[in-house]
């Protein structure tokens, strides 16, 4: 599978060292490189080890490309809160006492870019889970860019945080839902990924006895939702002393292609 050049910070190894040759290449080149900031100084410029007593400097205006006020500068909380963090930049110059001015912000021009002229809904991206919120789950989809990943669209079966599913600093990949090229906004979807229903129905056979997991119970005590799969939940009739989240045994009654259903029984 190809994916886009656009990757998030972290996601590729950080070289920890690199030669002045590397680095000029790099320049020359116009490449995108990633490092690790060590100190965000009083001025609130980044300061990067590029190893080999070779040093670089993000300045505050080139530190970000997306949240910025009029005058082009971060909140200064952004600098602070990339102390020990793996960044993207490019070299933007060289001064003449060997210290590499570097440009977080024109990677994020140019990701930015790519979302309004190059990526397409329905692609797959690589991504880094960075916040996670009730509703949903901000993933970064590359220099910087962050998407959102609604709570319906990370699984068929219905949870009730996106914890259940995901962690701060794992990698994902995800699909690509819709593009706000105005706003320069994206939103993701996970479920696609994990499989259609006739997949994830072929692990499973007619009258054989699974775990599965607890996921909601039909109003009037009708039946119990269990997820087999994330992409795959079937319905037991209800018993009481069930909870959300518990995983419970279930016999598979029937399994009806032509509807897409399960027939579970919870065995106790």
């Amino acid at each position: 599978m190809e994916y886009p050049k656009f990757v998030p910070e972290g996601w590729n190894k950080v070289c920890n060292t690199m030669t002045l040759e590397e680095l000029n290449t790099a320049y020359k080149n116009d490449e995108i490189i990633a490092g690790v900031v060590k100190e965000c100084d009083s001025d609130y410029n980044l300061h990067i080890d590029l190893g080999n007593n070779i040093k670089g400097i993000i300045p505050m205006q080139e530190v970000e490309a997306i949240n910025i006020d009029k005058a082009g500068n971060p909140n200064p909380n952004i600098c602070v809160n990339k102390v020990n963090k793996i960044v993207q930049f490019k070299v933007k110059q060289i001064n003449e006492d060997d210290v590499y001015i570097l440009s977080r912000k024109q990677v994020g021009q140019e990701a930015l870019s790519w979302i309004t002229n190059d990526l397409k809904e329905g692609e797959i991206v690589h991504g880094i889970v960075r916040n996670i919120r009730p509703y949903g789950v901000f993933v970064e989809i590359g220099g910087g860019v962050v998407g959102l990943l609604h709570i319906e669209d990370i699984s068929v079966a219905r949870i009730k945080t996106p914890l259940e599913r995901f962690k701060i600093g794992q990698k994902i990949d995800v699909m690509v839902k819709c593009i706000n090229k105005e706003n320069q906004r994206v939103l993701l979807t996970y479920k696609e990924l994990l499989g259609t229903w006739e997949d994830n129905i072929k692990d499973f056979s007619q009258g054989e006895t699974v775990e599965g997991i607890v996921r909601e119970t039909e109003k009037n005590k009708n039946g119990i939702f269990i997820e087999l799969k994330p992409n795959l939940v079937g319905l037991a009739d209800y018993v009481d002393g069930v909870d959300y989240g518990q995983r419970v045994n279930v016999n598979i009654r029937k399994i009806i292609p032509e509807k897409k259903k399960v027939k579970l029984i919870i065995v106790k």
